[in-house]
């Protein structure tokens, strides 16, 4: 089987830990050969809920220097661009070449976008402009850009990010795949089948050469349940998973896996076979410390298949 990085979801853990702690989960992660950690953000998901991407990543790289730092999905058309590249370019200069920056236009609650002065309907053309302008700002030229929604004078962000960030597109629908295709580093799947992954991948990359442009990043994140009992692990996932996305777990068993190590990595084997080179696991177990165990013993199984 090809190569595959392995990531970890960690944000909850790496924000509520104390320094201990976190140096100590996040030190076992980086033993077990796991390559990146996996932050999630939201402002104000379904009422409040959120953890804040890029400060979750900050808190990992600065603790743990054999890590890298996956940061997906962020909800990058709720901020504006300038001051996202200067987030981009401060981590980089803490931690060069450890960033991949996940994008997404958000909209599962309409709310969280409104609430941040931002017309749900026109999120997709937003994060489209927006990643125009962190792309132009990350090469550390002057940008002079006048949008629809953002004008730039004479803008810059200095130090240019050495290696540059990877911008990877998160989404199953048609605009994420052209987003991806015309603008994206790569392409992050979610939520969907092994099938669907495999015809997203191919459409990326054709969409991609039409333009001229080489797409070669493709990635998956999945939320599991992970426990040497599948019952536990299914009682385990259900709950958080509905708590988060206010819907019944059987909406998601299909695309989220509950089950042993072994399980979770047959439900994987077809997707890296499609193209998956990265893979991020957002488990649930019975500890912090199980999660890594278990997740480190999916990675073993992949890439001995």
């Amino acid at each position: 089987m090809a190569a595959v990085e392995f990531g970890l979801a960690v944000h909850e853990q790496v924000l509520a830990l104390g320094p201990k702690a976190r140096r100590g989960l996040l030190a076992r992660i980086a033993d077990a050969g796991i390559e990146r950690v996996c932050l999630g953000d939201h402002v104000s998901f379904h009422g409040g809920t959120g953890f804040d991407g890029l400060v979750a990543a900050t808190a990992a790289l600065a603790t743990e220097d054999r890590l890298g730092a996956l940061v997906g999905i962020y909800q990058a058309a709720l901020r504006h661009p300038m001051t996202t590249a200067r987030q981009l370019s401060s981590l980089a200069e803490m931690a060069p070449g450890r960033v991949v920056l996940g994008v997404g236009a958000g909209g599962e609650d309409r709310a969280e976008v409104a609430n941040c002065g931002v017309d749900p309907s026109t999120r997709g053309a937003r994060l489209d402009e927006t990643l125009q302008v962190l792309r132009a700002l990350g090469t550390g030229e002057q940008v002079d850009h006048d949008g629809r929604f953002f004008t730039l004078d004479a803008a810059r962000i200095l130090p240019a990010p050495t290696p540059a960030v990877p911008l990877v597109v998160g989404g199953a629908s048609d605009a994420a795949i052209r987003r991806a295709a015309r603008h994206g580093d790569g392409w992050l799947g979610i939520f969907c089948s092994a099938r669907r992954f495999a015809a997203t991948v191919q459409d990326v990359r054709a969409q991609a050469a039409d333009l001229g442009r080489d797409v070669g990043w493709f990635g998956l994140q999945l939320w599991c349940g992970l426990d040497d009992d599948p019952a536990v692990a299914r009682d385990l996932l259900a709950p958080r998973m509905e708590s988060l996305y206010r819907l019944p777990y059987e909406k998601f068993s299909r695309v989220a896996p509950a089950g042993t190590p072994e399980q979770v990595a047959a439900f994987l084997a077809p997707f890296v076979e499609a193209g998956a080179g990265h893979v991020s696991l957002i488990p649930t177990a019975r500890s912090p410390e199980a999660a890594v165990d278990h997740a480190a013993a999916v990675r073993e199984l992949l890439l001995r298949s």
